[in-house]
């Protein structure tokens, strides 16, 4: 018997999520000092000064013990900064863990969950791991003014009877693509009481407030509504690995009989609750992924590519052609870019909005694959 055969039937039919390439690995194997990594949608104008300060004066005394495991100090920061209920507030090590966590606590075998194609992959993993069945929504058309974006009468037509779980993330990733308030208050309105409604919006921070609404904004049109965000991107702390939902208490009470806990650490706890307050920092960010967002677009588009609408910390690049070869291509030369090929646009490369002086390694790499590939 196979060891894959006593897993459960839900562990069975997964595939691991694919993290993309390790950069320590990339570099020694090219004998390169320095990567362009562009790949990961990190945030390469850095975590708050407030951060590296205070993570620079730990002495790591305090290691033995546990952490606060109901993380109260993040949560009163969370709350200040949200204005949600701290009883709300659910932690995770990472958004990624909540967005499993709330299907292994809501999903049973024969429950539907329904989410958007090209959506963020850890999705239809957890669907599939919880037991559900996966209810894939067909994206709207390249032509559309939200090119390969959820399309919410799809997305409304696909709720029936047997869901339990609905996923969006807005803005989503890897598209860039968005609803407005409109778009998600209809939505919300359509969702039967008994599903719960996950609103991933790990990109929040970057967004343009006037054209992507706060889902919070809209929590009485839903009982069962849950806002996942991260320290992750644009606070600069993935390797620290913090994230939060925000729901009604009587849903994060559940979520607590299922929590890890512990999952958010001792210094994780300090940095978050550092990050969250320093609104100056998360301004400039915000400001300059905005500047080199439109500058990494039209590089793209003065090599002749296509760019996609983007409220995110990255941009969906189209080649016309298979795109794999052409990431491979820049991986050589010290660039790491994200294929798409996995979320069925093997066309597209995902980039990440980095430095200028990255932009510039990219733009001369990429010119000089396309002239090698013409």
């Amino acid at each position: 018997m196979r060891i894959e055969d006593l897993a459960a039937p839900g562990v069975q039919r997964l595939k691991a999520y694919d993290p993309g390439y390790d950069p320590d690995t990339i570099r020694r194997m090219l004998g390169r000092d320095r990567l362009v990594e562009l790949g990961s949608n990190e945030n390469g104008f850095g975590p708050s000064p407030r951060v590296l300060e205070l993570l620079r004066a730990q002495d790591f005394g305090d290691a033995i013990r546990y952490p606060d495991a109901g993380a109260r100090q993040l949560k009163v920061a969370i709350a200040a900064r949200t204005g949600h209920d701290p009883a709300g507030i659910t932690l995770g090590n990472g958004s990624h863990e909540l967005l499993v966590l709330i299907a292994e606590t809501f999903v049973a075998p024969g429950d539907e969950v329904v989410f958007p194609q090209h959506g963020f992959a850890v999705f239809k993993l957890a669907a599939i791991g919880s037991g559900g069945t996966p209810v894939e929504v067909p994206a709207l058309p390249r032509t559309d003014a939200m090119p390969l974006g959820a399309d919410p009468v799809a997305m409304a037509a696909a709720l029936g009877p047997r869901t339990k779980l609905v996923y969006l993330a807005n803005p989503n990733n890897p598209t860039g693509t968005w609803w407005d308030r409109e778009t998600l208050a209809g939505f919300l309105r359509q969702v039967p009481e008994h599903a719960v409604v996950v609103i991933d919006e790990a990109y929040r921070e970057y967004v343009d407030e006037a054209l992507v609404p706060d889902a919070l904004s809209l929590r009485e049109l839903h009982p069962h509504l849950v806002v996942t965000r991260t320290f992750s991107k644009a606070h600069g702390l993935a390797a620290l690995r913090v994230g939060y939902a925000l729901s009604s208490p009587a849903l994060a009470q559940v979520l607590e009989r299922t929590r890890l806990t512990f999952n958010a650490n001792l210094y994780a706890q300090r940095a978050a609750t550092a990050a969250i307050g320093d609104t100056a920092h998360l301004d400039h960010v915000r400001a300059a992924n905005a500047t080199q967002r439109d500058e990494l677009i039209a590089g793209m588009q003065r090599l002749g590519l296509r760019t996609f609408p983007t409220q995110g910390n990255f941009v969906l690049v189209e080649f016309g052609r298979p795109a794999k070869p052409i990431e491979e291509a820049l991986l050589q030369r010290g660039v790491l870019v994200r294929p798409m090929g996995g979320y069925g646009l093997p066309d597209c490369l995902r980039i990440t909005v980095g430095l200028p002086d990255e932009h510039a390694v990219l733009f001369a790499a990429l010119a000089e694959v396309l002239e090698e590939l013409r």
